[in-house]
Parts: C-alpha cells; structure tokens; sequence
C-alpha cells in the first residue's frame, strides 16, 4: 500500500520538472541578480557617506545578499492564488491529499530547482562581489535555521489567512494579493532592515507577522537582532495565526469548493 508521504514526494517532483515548461524562469533569475546587484552598490554609496543606523555596512551587505539566497522562503508563495483564479481550486479539493500540505508540496518542488539554479551559485559567488556570505557566528547559524522553519510556518498561515479572506469577502484574487506584497515590502524588512527605520518604526514593526517572516531570520543570520526574542516572536503568530487561518477556511468552506467555477 502506498503510503501518503509517497503522494506528497511526487506532488513536489511534478512541480520541480515543471518548472522548465518555460524559459522565463532565466530572465527572471537575470532580473534577481541584477536587483543584488544594484541593491549592493546603493548601500556601499549610501552608507559611505551616511553611516546611521544599528547595522554595519557589512552586516547590511550580507542581509541584502541572504534575503536573496532565501527570498523563496522569506516571500513565501504557493500556487493559491493560480488555483482560485483558473478554477482549479475545486479539482484540488478532490484529491486524497489536504489542500495546504499539497500546496506545500509543490512549492517545495519548486523550491528545489531554485536553490540549485539560483540560490547555491548566489551564495557561492558572494566573495566576488565583495560580501561574506556567513551568518555572524555559529551558533547564529543554528538559530538561523529554526527561524527559518518558524518564518515557513508562519508565511503559510498568512497565504491560507490571505486566500480565505479572498473567498470570505469575495474580493479579487490578484487586488488582495497586491495589497499584501504592498503591506510585507514595507512591514517586513525584506527591501529594507526595520533597524534603519526611523523615529522607532522599526522596533514596532518587528513585533508584527510579516517581520516574522523575513526579518527576524535576516537579523539572526547578521547579528542584527535578539535571536531569543526573535524566534518568540514568531512562535507567538505561528500559534496565533494558523488557528484563525483554518477558522475562516472552515467558515467559508462551501464558498471554497466553488470558487472560480
């Protein structure tokens, strides 16, 4: 008898040869590249001449560099929002296999092409483009993983949270998406680290969700941040936000299963 880990291993080795049904995928890691590119040589010219902030030039330097190398990860995205807009959401509810998890499985698929293709080659070439790519201390390194894992856990119940709220309001797949990608850049540290925030914003920022889910693995990795507090941080809305997540998936299940057609 087959067992259910077997389904989700194929589901993700589907979606990893499906990748390559489009050679777009290389423009794009072109355009990645060339933002790493342009966001290094800013920081150098910014920070040159104005050296503020709680952060080192250094320490900038491998954050912007890192939250490239993991950007799959800290911008977590799965195929909802496709599947609520071409309709397949229904057919997806059909499978023998839960509808987060399946999700989860293709985007891990994807994610394997990635590190390999993009993420790997990035982190390699760091010394070439002036940036030490190591976290700021081993032990740094070890707590740099666990907050990755809870940065998963969490961007997961924030896009089950976002895809319900899609349903529930019966809003525009792609008008509440743009909202929210507008609300993380700003709140979550990924274009820039809440510790140059001014007048305090950034403190208060860090206590949110989408903090959680980029900059708290960023500052642990940089020595930006207090690792213990960090990951209680994320702890707290991973317990918080799956709950009320699979609330309002619940509440609104019939509208779920007829989506899109």
């Amino acid at each position: 008898m087959r067992l259910p880990e077997d389904a989700y291993l194929k589901t993700a080795s589907m979606a990893a040869a499906a990748f390559f049904d489009t050679p777009f995928f290389l423009l794009e890691y072109a355009l990645r590249f060339l933002r790493v590119l342009v966001l290094l040589a800013l920081w150098r010219t910014v920070l040159a001449s104005h050296a503020t902030g709680s952060m080192t030039l250094p320490q900038v330097l491998t954050y912007t560099l890192i939250a490239e190398v993991f950007a799959a990860q800290l911008n977590l995205r799965t195929s909802l929002n496709d599947a609520m807009w071409d309709g397949t959401l229904v057919i997806r509810f059909l499978r023998p296999m839960g509808l987060i998890r399946q999700l989860a499985a293709e985007m891990a698929g994807r994610w394997s092409i990635d590190l390999v293709l993009f993420s790997l080659p990035l982190f390699a070439i760091a010394p070439l483009l002036g940036v030490d790519p190591r976290p700021a201390s081993p032990p740094h390194a070890i707590l740099f993983i666990t907050s990755l894992a809870l940065s998963i856990v969490v961007g997961l119940a924030l896009e089950q949270f976002s895809g319900a709220i899609v349903v529930a309001f019966e809003q525009p797949v792609w008008l509440v998406d743009y909202v929210r990608v507008a609300i993380a850049t700003v709140l979550s540290g990924q274009l820039l680290p809440l510790a140059y925030y001014p007048a305090g914003i950034g403190e208060l920022f860090s206590w949110l969700p989408f903090a959680a889910t980029t900059w708290a693995p960023l500052a642990i990795y940089t020595g930006a941040g207090n690792p213990p507090l960090l990951i209680a941080t994320q702890l707290f809305w991973g317990i918080t936000l799956w709950p009320i997540a699979n609330w309002i998936w619940r509440a609104n299940r019939e509208k779920l299963a007829s989506y899109g057609g």
